[in-house]
């Protein structure tokens, strides 16, 4: 069997909100025939102080084949997740908004910033990064 391709991933989120992260990395981890790198920046390691912030970001989000945005409302009043959006915008990275269950509002900024929103499935979640990690 040939080697798996490995998915350069950042994952936007809120540090308030971290069990949404987690759960998106265990269904990253446990999905078959996946392999992932993870490029995001978890509450358990933070990025140095705010001066510093932006510069690692960007360190941090350039080599990712694929943003993924965890969508809840939560998202509207994040400064640094907009940012992060408008980041992966400019240097061309896809971002994948992802609807948290039962959701029928998502934020503006994701509806506007996001290439596609998908629903918080692992499947389709993998999915969409194979199709957009190119």
């Amino acid at each position: 069997m040939p080697a798996l391709k490995k998915y350069s991933v950042f994952i936007c989120h809120d540090w308030e909100y971290s069990d949404d992260y987690g759960r998106i990395c265990q269904f990253l981890d446990a999905a078959p025939n996946f392999d992932w790198e993870n490029r995001s920046v978890p509450e358990h390691d933070p990025l140095d102080t705010d001066n510093q912030l932006q510069y690692n970001l960007r360190n941090q989000m350039r080599p990712a084949h694929v943003m993924l945005v965890l969508a809840g409302m939560y998202t509207a009043h994040s400064k640094w997740m907009d940012w992060e959006m408008a980041f992966a915008r400019r240097i061309g990275k896809p971002i994948l908004g992802i609807a948290p269950w039962g959701n029928r509002v998502l934020p503006r900024a994701v509806q506007d910033n996001a290439d596609e929103i998908i629903r918080w499935r692992q499947e389709t979640i993998v999915n969409a990064i194979r199709r957009y990690g190119t």
